[in-house]
């Protein structure tokens, strides 16, 4: 097993483009004012709108119901763009060949799907042939790639899509390591992975200065408050979770444990954007490591608003485990790769915030390089691994996609959380 070291990397979904006649020229206007508001030079910029414009304009020139996310990512002294694009079909038969040198779609810029590759800093892609394909590609300065490059690839990353209508999602996920101090300190700062929904505070206010979507409210609402942490499992027996320096149940040390979390607000727009803002912030302020006690912590923060449904799950590879703890309609599963099995963890009937059942943490075996699922009742679960081949042999955020081209909804708003490693 390998060990999970995850990258210290956060993002936020700026704005979602459909398939329109101005999706080209409007994704490449939105990268290229982005990229120079993180500080990239004219150049960066320019290979930038290069790369969105030749994807943007496969999506429009060939692609059925496309869609173009744009985002940014940052570390703690970096900042980076990133963009997704889904469709459903046609699909690539050959994704070799159409990867290679001189391949190019009709009436593209001729650059091809190869030069966005080399152009940008990471660059995956997983197509259905019939189906439909996601990609995406990554985008630092030079000195960024290489201090990013040096931590290895993310083990966790998803994404979010608002209602249509609406500007607000209120889903949102958020992940970070066991054992981190809630105080802000600089083992947190290093330790924190993607949050989707409350990223550290940002002077540049990106989302705003894009003008592309109105966020919801991004206080912090973290309880701060200590607590003993022990854990309930369905054999009905207790046991005392370790003290802060040592976490986890059956790990070593030199084994960090991940958490992750995900969240539906209850409802749509601001307010449940506002609820799931509120619970990313206490998942990141609770001292507490596992499943069922975070769970409490987010519960009391939730209180006098909206609510929601909340899962947490506590990935612990050396011990090849997966603990959980969900109240409401959040769907997680296990899925091995090798089989294509999902083993489904079912959460509790309730509203966080407002009706908490009893608490318990369920365990669940972590294949070898299984994959830990979750997302909202705007992806269908009539999914199955089995159906999507390959997809989970590609980085998380490009299984996240595929999943959210394959089962999402537009009645709702969706969102998708992956966390898979080597492990």
């Amino acid at each position: 097993m390998g060990s999970l070291i995850p990258p210290v990397l956060d993002a936020e979904d700026v704005v979602w483009l459909r398939d329109q006649e101005e999706l080209p020229t409007a994704a490449r206007v939105a990268a290229a004012s982005l990229a120079r508001r993180i500080g990239f030079d004219e150049q960066r910029c320019a290979e930038v709108a290069l790369a969105v414009s030749e994807a943007a304009t496969n999506l429009r020139k060939h692609a059925v119901d496309g869609a173009f996310l744009l985002r940014t990512v940052r570390t703690p002294s970096d900042a980076g763009l990133e963009f997704v694009t889904t469709d459903e079909g046609p699909g690539m038969a050959d994704v070799a060949y159409s990867l290679a040198d001189g391949t190019s779609t009709s009436g593209t810029l001729g650059i091809g799907l190869g030069a966005i590759s080399r152009l940008a800093d990471f660059f995956d892609l997983h197509s259905l042939p019939g189906r439909g394909t996601v990609l995406t590609a990554r985008f630092w300065t030079k000195e960024a790639a290489r201090r990013f490059a040096a931590q290895g690839s993310p083990v966790v990353e998803g994404l979010t899509r608002a209602i249509t209508g609406e500007d607000v999602c209120g889903d949102a996920w958020a992940a970070r390591r066991a054992g981190v101090p809630a105080d802000g300190g600089s083992d947190r700062r290093q330790a924190r992975t993607l949050s989707s929904a409350a990223p550290p505070e940002d002077p540049l206010g990106w989302a705003q200065l894009t003008g592309f979507r109105r966020t919801a409210d991004g206080s912090r609402h973290a309880d701060g408050s200590r607590r003993t942490d022990d854990r309930l499992y369905t054999d009905g027996s207790r046991h005392q979770a370790p003290a802060p320096a040592d976490v986890r149940a059956g790990s070593g040390a030199d084994e960090p444990a991940l958490l992750v979390l995900f969240c539906d607000g209850l409802g749509h727009g601001p307010l449940a954007g506002r609820a799931a803002q509120a619970a990313v912030a206490a998942f990141h302020g609770s001292d507490a490591q596992q499943p069922d006690a975070i769970l409490m912590d987010v519960h009391k923060a939730l209180r006098g608003g909206r609510g929601g449904a909340v899962a947490v799950v506590r990935i612990e590879p050396g011990d090849q485990s997966v603990y959980f703890c969900g109240v409401g309609n959040v769907s997680t599963f296990v899925v091995d790769p090798a089989t294509g099995t999902r083993r489904s963890l079912s959460s509790a009937p309730g509203i966080v915030g407002h009706h908490l059942p009893t608490l318990r943490s369920v365990r669940q075996e972590l294949p070898r390089d299984g994959a830990v699922i979750m997302h909202s009742d705007g992806l269908t679960e009539r999914w199955q691994a089995t159906a999507l081949p390959g997809f989970l042999e590609h980085s998380p955020l490009v299984a996240a996609a595929q999943l959210l081209r394959e089962a999402g909804v537009r009645r709702d708003d969706a969102g998708v959380v992956v966390a898979k490693g080597p492990w």
